[in-house]
């Protein structure tokens, strides 16, 4: 279920700051066509902290709609409230999701203990699989490799997106949890690196503008041929990069609706991108054959 490419969606809105449930369902579709993995909505990339609870619920809805049991559905559940996260988990199991993204919790700062009673208490909550976040540029805490060994033990805590940024710690995560638990990528840019070290996918920004080929980056790195893999990967760097070049989703929904693909609408308290970065963002397109006219997804 978590091997590949899973996209990590954005969440279209209308120019009124209502979610584009038409545009919702074109994307998720485009996804599907390109061959992607396994979808992700309702994480940081979809701008969940702004989304009500029932917008969230209406999120993963239409992506089970739309993918009707072609790829896994895993649907972010994530917060500083455990028995909040527990309620809103059961609420998406009961809507039919395949499994749970959660983040670690953010500014309360628990210790490693409380990380692992927090997801401990999610996982028992539910039966479906629950895939720990890892992301302390965000949440000020980082989920550290004894405890992400612990929590491995636990049954249905079955997956790590990694987006430390630091790669020795991936290699130890690796090292000590069991085969069958899958570690993916946070970070566009390190899924080939990480790759090489035993990792077996991304939860992909990037993907939402080129899903077909980071799928085909993905798969070619873990069939082991690393010559086309690195060439696809040089490629889309300065993507991946850009992307970034202030905060997430900011620049990928520029860049996506440059691409037409979407409307440039963010929801306070994020803001799109200065003119300066959008400029660059609309260089870095062009470079690599990504304005609305000149795309063509590739197949591999």
């Amino acid at each position: 279920m978590f091997t590949g490419c899973g996209t990590a969606l954005v969440t279209p809105f209308r120019r009124d700051f209502s979610l584009d449930e038409e545009t919702l369902r074109f994307l998720v579709r485009r996804q599907l066509s390109a061959g992607i993995d396994f979808l992700v909505p309702c994480g940081t990339t979809g701008e969940s902290p702004t989304l009500s609870h029932d917008e969230k619920c209406r999120v993963v809805e239409i992506t089970l709609e739309e993918s009707s049991g072609r790829v896994p559905v895993v649907a972010g559940a994530g917060g500083n409230h455990t028995a909040e996260i527990i309620a809103s988990a059961r609420e998406l199991e009961s809507l039919g999701a395949d499994a749970i993204l959660s983040v670690t919790p953010y500014y309360n700062k628990p210790t490693q203990e409380g990380l692992y009673q927090h997801f401990r208490a999610i996982a028992g909550s539910v039966r479906i699989p629950i895939v720990l976040y890892n992301v302390p540029g965000r949440t000020g805490v980082n989920l550290e490799p004894a405890t992400v060994a612990r929590l491995a033990e636990i049954e249905n805590i079955v997956a790590l997106k990694e987006a430390s940024g630091n790669i020795s710690q991936m290699s130890q995560i690796l090292q000590i949890v069991p085969p069958n638990f899958a570690v993916l990528s946070g970070d566009d840019a390190i899924t080939l690196p990480l790759a090489s070290l035993g990792g077996v996918g991304v939860i992909s920004v990037v993907s939402n503008e080129i899903p077909a080929e980071m799928t085909c980056l993905v798969r070619d790195a873990l069939r082991r041929n690393f010559i086309r893999a690195r060439a696809t990967h040089r490629k889309f760097l300065p993507l991946m990069e850009i992307n970034f070049v202030e905060s997430n989703p900011g620049p990928v929904k520029a860049a996506m609706a440059m691409m037409g693909l979407l409307e440039p609408v963010w929801r306070l308290p994020l803001v799109g991108p200065s003119e300066h970065n959008l400029a660059r963002i609309r260089t870095v397109l062009e470079s690599v054959a990504l304005t609305e006219s000149a795309h063509a997804a590739i197949a591999c």
